[in-house]
C-alpha cells in the first residue's frame, strides 16, 4: 500500500498509544511517520501541536517517475503550498502566503538577505529519504521560518549490506516530440563496513525543449528547456561507540540553461503566451547560461547519545557556497553607459554551527524533555551584475541564537510544548551607489550615493502548543508560535531613495501564528484539519513606481488566514486514495486590500489513486484543482499590474506506474495526462514583464529502469 504523504499530527501514533497490542505489527509500516523538524528531535506526529506533512521515500519515487522537479511534488502533497509555477523558480510558491525556510538536513539554503526564491531546487530527489513540512511560522529554527521549514532528510547509509543502483530514463514531449528528447541517469551506493556506513549518489539531467499543449516552445525566463542538472551527494558516518557517531556531508549541485532560442513576448491581459523560437543566424545570443553555478554545501555532525545522565548532544558544522545566475533582462540597462541590459547573480557564503542538547527527566511522574543550545552563522550576500556593476551591495551578516524548547507528557493524553528563542543579528554595509536602470529611453531610475553602516537586530519569540490524544476518533491540538524575519534587505538597499542606510526602512517583523486542528483514525480512515491565522506588523508588498520603472517594497500590517484539510482511506489491499485541499486568504490591514499573487495563491485540491494489485505492480494517478481568485480591478484599459491579476481555475492529472522484476524496475510516467491547455496560477497572477506570460507544459512521457544489486 503507498504510504501517505498528507498525515498531520497523527493518527497511527494514537493508535499504538491507545492500543498496545498493535504497535509491533503497524511500527515497520509507520516507520516515516516521525520528525525531527518539529523540536529538533526524533519525535512522533502525536507529539507535536502543530501541522506537519511527511513525504515519504515511495511518494518521492513515484513522482520522479513523472518529473524530478521538487516543487511540483511539494505542491501536489503539502496543503498550504501553493501551486508549481512550472519553471527553475519558486518565487510566488509561498506556504501559507509566506516565506519558508528550505533546509538540507537542518542546515539552511535560501538566501534570506537577497531572496531570490531559488530555495527548493538545492539537491537531487535521488539522495532525499523523506522531506519534512512545519506549517506555519516557527522561531524554532530561526530567521526565514515566516511560513513555516521544508526539510529535506538525505538519505543514512544502510546497515544490510552494500547495495549500487543505476537508473536511466527518458523523457519527452507526447505532442510535438521535435528536439524534446531528454534523459536522466543516477548511480547510488549504500551500505557500511563495521563501523564506517556511507553514501553517494551522482545524478545528471538533461531537458530537451519543454513544450506546451499546442507544440509550442515554453518561454525561457526561469525556464528548463535545453537545460542540465547535475548532482554529487556523499555522506559518510563513522560509529564511535554504541552512543556516538561522526557524520560528514557534501552536495554539489549545477543546473544551467543554454538555449539557442529567444522569447516571443505575450501579453497575459490579452491572453497571449510567451513562447520561444529558434534564434535567427544572425541573433546573438544574450548573456550567460542561467542557473545555480557550482552551488555546494559541507556538513559535518558529532551526536553522542550519552554525554552525561539523560543528555545527549548533536553539534552541526557548515560551510556553504551559492552562485545562483538569472536570465538576462533589458530592464537592466543604461544606454547612456553603454548598457542595453544586464544580467545578475546572487553570491552567498555561509558557515555556521547547531548545537542542540536533549536532557530527559521524569518529574514527580510528568517525563519532561528539554531541548536546548546555541545557533551561529556568518552569511556574506550580495548580487552583483555579471558586467562588473554592483546592483545589490555585500552584506555581511552575523547571527547568534540561543534557544530553549520544553516537551511535557501530562498524564498519558496530554502533550503540552512551549519554548523560547533569542536571537541577535548584525548586518554590515559599506558605502554604496545604487544603480541607473531604464525600463526604457524614457523611464529611468536615479542613482543614489548612500552611507553604509551596521544595522542591528534581536528579538525573542515564543511558542507554546497543547494536544490531547482524546481518542483514535478525536485528537485535538491548539498552538500560538511565533516567527522572526529580517525583510530582503538587498531588495530594499537596490532600491533606495536615501542617502543614508540609518533611513531606509529595514525594521525585521516577528509574525504570530495561531492554529487550532485535530487528526482522526476511524478504521481505514485517516482525516485531519486545521484552522490557522497569522499575523505580521511590518509585512512587505510591491509597489511600482512609474516614474521611474521599479517596484519598491512597501512595508505594512498584514493578516494571513486559511483552512487545510487531509485525508487517507484505504480500500482494501490494493486500492487506495489520498486527498488534500489548502485555502489561503490575506490582507494588507492598513490599507485594508487583499495581498497579490506574490503572497496568496489561489485555493487548491489535490487527490491520489494507488492502485497496488500484487507486490510487483504500483499504479498512480494524481489530480491538482486550482480553484480561481480575483481579487483586484484592472486599470482604464483592462490591464492588471503587478501580482494583481485574476487566476482562472485549471486542472492537471499525472499518471506513474512501476514494475519491479527480480533486480530490476521499470517506470514509466505522463505529466498533464489529459494535455490541458493553461496558464499556471502565477503567469496568470504576476505582470512585472511579459516573462511570466508561460503556459504549463503539456503531455509530457517518461520511461525509464533501475537495475540492483
Amino acid at each position: 500500500m503507498r504510504k501517505s504523504f498528507y498525515l498531520l499530527p497523527a493518527a497511527i501514533a494514537v493508535q499504538l498509544a491507545v492500543n498496545p497490542a498493535q504497535a509491533q505489527e503497524t511500527q515497520q509500516e509507520n516507520i516515516e511517520r516521525i520528525t525531527v523538524t518539529g523540536s529538533r528531535i526524533v519525535e512522533s506526529f502525536d507529539e507535536v501541536p502543530a501541522s506537519i506533512t511527511i513525504i515519504d521515500r515511495d511518494t518521492i519515487e513515484a513522482n520522479l517517475h513523472v518529473s524530478s522537479e521538487l516543487q511540483s511534488l511539494l505542491a501536489l502533497a503539502v496543503p498550504g503550498m501553493a501551486p508549481s509555477t512550472g519553471s527553475s523558480s519558486n518565487f510566488g510558491q509561498t506556504l501559507r502566503g509566506r516565506n519558508m525556510l528550505i533546509m538540507i538536513d537542518g542546515v539552511p539554503q535560501d538566501t534570506p538577505l537577497r531572496n531570490g526564491a531559488l530555495g527548493i531546487r538545492t539537491l537531487d530527489p535521488a539522495s532525499i529519504e523523506r522531506i519534512e513540512v512545519l506549517n506555519g511560522a516557527t522561531s524554532v529554527w530561526g530567521n526565514g521560518a515566516a511560513g513555516g521549514v521544508i526539510n529535506y532528510i538525505t538519505k543514512k547509509p544502510s546497515d544490510q549490506g552494500s547495495t549500487v543502483s543505476l537508473t536511466q530514463a527518458f523523457k519527452t514531449s507526447l505532442v510535438k516530440t521535435d528536439d524534446t528528447l531528454g534523459y536522466r541517469a543516477v548511480l547510488s551506493v549504500n551500505g557500511s563496513e563495521g563501523d564506517l556506513g556511507f553514501v553517494a549518489t551522482l545524478a545528471q539531467e538533461k531537458y530537451g525543449v519543454q513544450r506546451d499543449a499546442d507544440g509550442d516552445i515554453l518561454g525561457l525566463q526561469y525556464g528548463l528547456s535545453d537545460s542540465k542538472q547535475r548532482d554529487a551527494f556523499f555522506k559518510l558516518s563513522y560509529d564511535l561507540s554504541d552512543s556516538q557517531y561522526l557524520q560528514l556531508t557534501y552536495n554539489y549541485y549545477d543546473s544551467d540553461q543554454d538555449a539557442a532560442y529567444k522569447d516571443v513576448p505575450g501579453n497575459i491581459d490579452l491572453g497571449e503566451k510567451t513562447y520561444a523560437v529558434p534564434l535567427d543566424p544572425n541573433d546573438e545570443q544574450l548573456g550567460a547560461p542561467q542557473g545555480p553555478e557550482g552551488n555546494y554545501n559541507v556538513m559535518a555532525k558529532y551526536h553522542n547519545n550519552a554525554l552525561f545522565a539523560n543528555t545527549s548532544l548533536t553539534v552541526d558544522a557548515y560551510k556553504q557556497k551559492i552562485d545562483n545566475v538569472f536570465f538576462w533582462s533589458p530592464t537592466l540597462g543604461n544606454p547612456d553607459a553603454g548598457y542595453a541590459g544586464g544580467q545578475s547573480a546572487i553570491l552567498s557564503e555561509k558557515q555556521g554551527l547547531r548545537s542542540v542538547f536533549t536532557s530527559n527527566f521524569d518529574i514527580g511522574g510528568v517525563y519532561a524533555t528539554f531541548i536546548y543550545g546555541i545557533d551561529l552563522l556568518n552569511d556574506v550576500t550580495s548580487q552583483p551584475l555579471l558586467d562588473g556593476r554592483i546592483w545589490v551591495p555585500e552584506m555581511d551578516m552575523s547571527s547568534k541564537a540561543g534557544f530553549l524548547q520544553t516537551k511535557w507528557e501530562l498524564a498519558q493524553d496530554w502533550t503540552l510544548k512551549a519554548g523560547v528563542r533569542r536571537e541577535d543579528i548584525s548586518v554590515k554595509v559599506d558605502d554604496y551607489e545604487t544603480l541607473r536602470l531604464c525600463r526604457d529611453a524614457n523611464t529611468c531610475s536615479t542613482p543614489m550615493q548612500v552611507s553604509g553602516g551596521d544595522m542591528d537586530y534581536a528579538a525573542t519569540t515564543y511558542n507554546v502548543g497543547l494536544r490531547y490524544r482524546y481518542s483514535d476518533a478525536f485528537s485535538p491540538f491548539a498552538s500560538y508560535s511565533e516567527g522572526y524575519e529580517v525583510p530582503d534587505l538587498g531588495l530594499l538597499l537596490r532600491t533606495a531613495t536615501v542617502s543614508d542606510l540609518s533611513l531606509i526602512e529595514n525594521e525585521a517583523s516577528i509574525i504570530k501564528n495561531y492554529e487550532i486542528g485535530f487528526s482522526s483514525q476511524l478504521r481505514d480512515l485517516f482525516f485531519t484539519a486545521a484552522l490557522y491565522r497569522s499575523t505580521s506588523d511590518l509585512g512587505t508588498r510591491s509597489v511600482y513606481d512609474s516614474a521611474t520603472g521599479i517596484y519598491r517594497p512597501a512595508r505594512a500590517p498584514q493578516k494571513i488566514w486559511g483552512f487545510e484539510a487531509t485525508a487517507e482511506y484505504t480500500l482494501n489491499d490494493h486500492w487506495s486514495m489520498q486527498a488534500a485541499y489548502g485555502y489561503t486568504e490575506g490582507k494588507d490591514t492598513e490599507n485594508d486590500m487583499y495581498l497579490g499573487a506574490r503572497q496568496i495563491s489561489a485555493p487548491k485540491f489535490t487527490s491520489a489513486l494507488n492502485y497496488t494489485p500484487n507486490a510487483e505492480l504500483n499504479v498512480t494517478l494524481n489530480w491538482l484543482h486550482v480553484f480561481s481568485r480575483d481579487r483586484f480591478e484592472p486599470n482604464a484599459q483592462g490591464f492588471y499590474s503587478g501580482d494583481q491579476g485574476p487566476i482562472d481555475s485549471y486542472d492537471v492529472v499525472n499518471l506513474s506506474a512501476s514494475y519491479q522484476l527480480d533486480k530490476w524496475e521499470l517506470f514509466g510516467g505522463i505529466e498533464n495526462l489529459f494535455n490541458a491547455d493553461y496558464f499556471p496560477a502565477r503567469s496568470q497572477a504576476l505582470r512585472y514583464g511579459t516573462g511570466y506570460s508561460v503556459k504549463g507544459v503539456g503531455a509530457t512521457l517518461s520511461l525509464g529502469a533501475t537495475y540492483r544489486f
